[in-house]
């Protein structure tokens, strides 16, 4: 690779890492090109970014993007959001359905963190079953007065019939 294009994947992968609050980590030797197609879809989905890049490229990109305090080695997948839920989600999934996919560590919050941070944060419920649940909550003074008032209104047909 051309030093040029090396210093163009260094400043795409720090913007890239600049703007995100999720880095996930992970090895994939041994997947498929069909397997990983598959990860990447489910990542397109959630507005989420997968990209194999060379350790030490990325290594400068992060230490760029202000992340520093994880040694990357062998051969690793980057997946990156701005939702740091999405992108622990979709690393913790595709690593249930698959043996060879592992994940080594990341970035949340541009802070380090270890596999058991990311596999709680991906129990976690996603933003739109956040917005779901908030939204019932609001909605339950509301409905429990529908309910009263048409308790209320068969209560008074029953005593005029």
């Amino acid at each position: 690779m051309l030093k040029s294009k090396k210093a163009e994947v260094i400043a795409d992968l720090t913007s890239a890492f600049e703007n995100t609050t999720a880095v996930v980590i992970c090895d994939y030797k041994g997947l498929t090109v069909d397997k990983l197609e598959v990860l990447r879809k489910a990542a397109r989905a959630k507005d989420t970014s997968v990209q194999v890049v060379k350790n030490t490229l990325a290594t400068i990109a992060l230490n760029n993007a202000g992340m520093n305090g994880i040694e990357i080695k062998d051969t690793n997948i980057f997946i990156w959001s701005d939702d740091v839920i999405s992108a622990a989600k979709i690393s913790a999934d595709f690593a249930k359905d698959n043996e060879q996919f592992v994940i080594k560590a990341g970035y949340l919050d541009k802070e380090p963190a270890d596999i058991a941070k990311i596999e709680a944060f991906a129990k976690l419920p996603g933003r739109e079953e956040l917005l779901g649940m908030l939204a019932a909550t609001w909605m339950a003074p509301i409905t429990n007065m529908a309910v009263g008032i048409d308790a209320l209104r068969q209560k008074k047909e029953e005593e005029e019939a």
